[in-house]
């Protein structure tokens, strides 16, 4: 006699289940026509090669899904250094994050997974607190 053992199908990515690279690519490509049309925002993009930081965005959502892809970038503190990113601008950047997920029909318990580990680089990133802005 012989015993069969049903194991539980591999639960999905996120990565996987909002469509892959190409997904995350509109993804990427709506949150910068968001952020650089935000004039909060727009100048800290003066002079950056936007193809190259969509890409190292692309990578790094990927990874932050659960994707294949491994972000290869430099690390966030050294990247954000002396840029004098306040939380205020760091909470708009997530709010065009969320907004473009949103609009690209993403679930919202994706996004959640995903805006709450993009919170968690705050410390990476913003510079000026409140009181010093």
């Amino acid at each position: 006699m012989t015993s069969t053992t049903q194991t539980e199908p591999q639960a999905e990515s996120d990565y996987a289940a909002v469509g892959g690279a190409p997904a995350i690519t509109v993804v990427v490509n709506r949150f910068y026509e968001l952020v650089l049309a935000d004039d909060r925002l727009r100048g800290y993009f003066d002079g950056i090669e936007l193809v190259r930081l969509k890409r190292h965005q692309v990578a790094l959502v990927s990874q932050v899904m659960g994707g294949p892809v491994a972000y290869d970038g430099r690390d966030l503190r050294t990247a954000h250094a002396n840029l004098h990113i306040t939380a205020d601008d760091f909470a708009a950047v997530a709010g065009h994050l969320i907004a473009a997920l949103t609009e690209a029909g993403v679930p919202s318990e994706i996004i959640d997974r995903t805006v709450s580990a993009v919170a968690a680089t705050q410390p990476d990133i913003v510079e000026v607190s409140a009181t010093e802005a």
